[in-house]
């Protein structure tokens, strides 16, 4: 990815944070792949445009999963990383995320599982309460349009597990499209997951800050105006 490719990317940008949307497929850092990561190229943008000798300073205080796109937020000094953290912990920083699934789940709902992650495969499941090892995963969903056996929902985390999203709707028995790991996604498929929206509070100004970040124009999502309308107001 080129320096001029990563500048499009930028959503947000001042002396504290740097919000950008994150392309699938890309990790959020540095992993076993040896990839590009998104961490990595943006350490390189900064440093370029405001020619900053020796290590570019650049946290990282939340991830997405590597084929999900969407909004991410990183922090461009250390007091920034630790408020922005401390939000993150107390679940102040709502992200808004849009999946596509299949099958008609309910105008609005709740799911509330219990996830047990596999470290040695990457995976998690939904298994019985007071399993050892599990842990509690909560979250809320409204659809907004449904087409095609297809349903465009909105959705907001109550906790941050592994996965959770993709593991909860599958194990409802609404899986998300094109996700080749829980829904039966098909080659060629991208997974239909996207991170639409963060809002927090400015870690200097304590302002409140929403950056809309709305999906890419490419199946499903181009199936769901809606999709779009959503997050441009």
């Amino acid at each position: 990815m080129t320096a001029q490719e990563t500048a499009a990317l930028v959503l947000y940008e001042d002396n504290h944070l740097l919000v950008v949307k994150k392309p699938p497929n890309v990790p959020a850092q540095a992993d076993a792949s040896g990839d590009p990561d998104l961490l990595s190229l943006l350490k390189a943008y900064i440093k370029e445009k405001y020619d900053k000798p020796g290590e570019v300073y650049l946290g990282l205080v939340h991830r997405l999963d590597r084929p999900v796109g969407g909004a991410m937020v990183f922090a461009r000094t250390s007091k920034a990383a630790s408020r922005l953290s401390e939000q993150v912990r107390a679940r102040q920083v709502r992200r808004t995320y849009l999946a596509v699934v299949r099958g008609d789940p309910p105008k609005e709902g709740f799911l509330r599982d219990f996830l047990l992650k596999d470290e040695r495969t990457n995976t998690s499941r939904a298994v019985p309460e007071g399993t050892p090892g599990a842990r509690e995963a909560r979250l809320t969903f409204r659809v907004l349009a449904r087409r095609d056996g297809l349903s465009l929902c909105e959705i907001h985390l109550q906790t941050g597990r592994s996965h959770q999203i993709r593991v909860q709707f599958s194990h409802a028995g609404w899986p998300l499209w094109g996700d080749a790991r829980y829904g039966g996604g098909k080659p060629g498929e991208q997974i239909a997951l996207w991170g639409s929206a963060l809002e927090l509070v400015h870690p200097t100004k304590k302002t409140p800050l929403r950056i809309p970040c709305p999906p890419p124009h490419t199946p499903p999502f181009d199936r769901f105006p809606e999709a779009f309308a959503a997050e441009s107001e």
